[in-house]
């Protein structure tokens, strides 16, 4: 039995298909041809060292926003997965009813794997906030009809429900949000925020398998009691919402996150909510994220499995996403594990150290890495610091310098056809 591809002597954290310690990883056709050790070298085109290095299933960062020439918020994931490791990304909302087609023409041209949440908003989020101020954009059949036609690309429905986006409408885009799921059996992952409406009123409507994200927000009004963590919080957790980190530009901080854990709150996935106001930070990349929780005491597998195996399980995602199951796509990240100490930020500036972080080394899908990819430049609305502008122009010289120097020296050429050649038949190209 030949192989395409085999990785082999890493450290691999597969927990959603039981593979938790050290062993080959081979490939063949683009799947998950073995999971073993001591996988024979001689069968394999091409053979990896990976020893030493952490193998996982490609991350699925569970809240993302990729619709940038239609949204506000989008970014092209394609040259932020080849050195991240997150083949499959889910978009957020970006798009409602009405702009699901154009989202379904941009996935089409990506190397990532893209699924959706289809945004009860029929507007999408073409605008930073108030898409559900219009209860009109809401509406129930339409939503719903856009989610059956369109059941490859779409895997759940998001709604946000924070003061800018609902204005006087209170709960009831979150009660069609949970109508047009219904209708599909898919979860719904509510975005909490400052209120209206508040987290125990956003929460008192959700259903076991549903999601709220930002849950470590500090924005969100009645996340916190006092110091303590609000009874509604650990009552929902225990009901079995699920809690998703959906970092974002404000939905992270330390010391809630830190209270919902000595609660016995914890958050089931970890996401990004990667998006264009957040990707020169504070999120940067998802494994930035997951280094964040690996400093308030997440294990490493604990962490892997919440952007691996946790996403895939809570928007059942088909094809073996999330594992190394044989039979899946070969969708693969391999990572250095450095050792140190790492300060890490929250959106408020808070720090804490992790004592490791993870730097990803290459990227496959389906068998194949990611080539590297230029990121495009910030669109004009995006706000950014000085000293953001100034790195990105540092970033800007130094791949310059890199591409414009010579790759090598004369040392480093050969005579691709000799002046003399010794066999007077040889060609000279071109």
């Amino acid at each position: 039995m030949s192989y395409d591809l085999l990785l082999t002597g890493g450290e691999v954290i597969d927990v959603g298909g039981g593979h938790v310690g050290r062993y080959d990883v081979a490939v063949r056709g683009g799947r998950i041809a073995a999971v073993a050790p001591g996988l024979p070298r001689h069968e394999a085109r091409e053979v990896i060292d990976a020893t030493g290095r952490l193998i996982t299933p490609g991350l699925i960062d569970m809240h993302t926003h990729i619709h940038p020439d239609a949204t506000y918020w989008g970014i092209d994931p394609d040259p932020v997965a080849w050195y991240t490791g997150v083949t499959t990304w889910v978009d957020a909302g970006s798009a409602g009813a009405y702009n699901v087609e154009s989202l379904r023409a941009v996935v089409r041209d990506l190397q990532v794997r893209v699924v959706a949440l289809l945004n009860v908003s029929a507007v999408g989020l073409t605008a930073p906030d108030g898409e559900n101020r219009e209860l009109a954009n809401c509406d129930v059949d339409l939503a719903a009809s856009t989610l059956a036609a369109n059941r490859d690309l779409i895997v759940g429905v998001k709604v946000r429900m924070d003061g800018k986006s609902v204005g006087r409408n209170g709960l009831e885009p979150l009660r069609r949000a949970i109508a047009v799921a219904e209708t599909g059996g898919v979860p719904v992952m509510v975005h909490i925020g400052v209120a209206p409406p508040t987290v125990d009123e956003v929460l008192g409507l959700l259903r076991p398998g549903d999601i709220v994200t930002h849950c470590a927000s500090g924005l969100a009004t009645g996340m916190l009691d006092g110091a303590d963590l609000s009874s509604a919080v650990v009552e929902a957790h225990a009901a079995g919402v699920l809690f998703d980190i959906g970092h974002g530009s404000g939905g992270f901080a330390f010391d809630v996150l830190e209270a919902q854990l000595k609660a016995g709150v914890v958050p089931y996935t970890i996401s990004s909510d990667l998006h264009a106001r957040c990707l020169y930070g504070p999120v940067f990349d998802l494994p930035t994220t997951m280094t964040k929780l690996l400093a308030v005491g997440l294990s490493l597998e604990q962490v892997v499995a919440a952007v691996t195996a946790h996403p895939a399980r809570a928007l059942n995602l088909p094809d073996g996403a999330g594992t190394l199951a044989v039979g899946a796509r070969a969708d693969l990240a391999v990572f250095t594990v450095e050792e140190g100490d790492f300060e890490v930020v929250d959106v408020h500036r808070q720090r804490r150290t992790s004592d490791r972080r993870l730097v990803n080394e290459v990227t496959y899908v389906a068998g194949r890495p990611l080539p590297p990819r230029l990121p495009s430049r910030p669109k004009p609305w995006i706000p950014l610091t000085d000293a953001q502008h100034e790195a990105l122009r540092l970033r800007e010289r130094r791949v310059r310098d890199l591409l414009s120097a010579p790759l090598v020296g004369l040392e480093g050429l050969a005579e691709q056809y000799p002046r003399f050649p010794a066999d007077p038949t040889t060609s000279s190209g071109g």
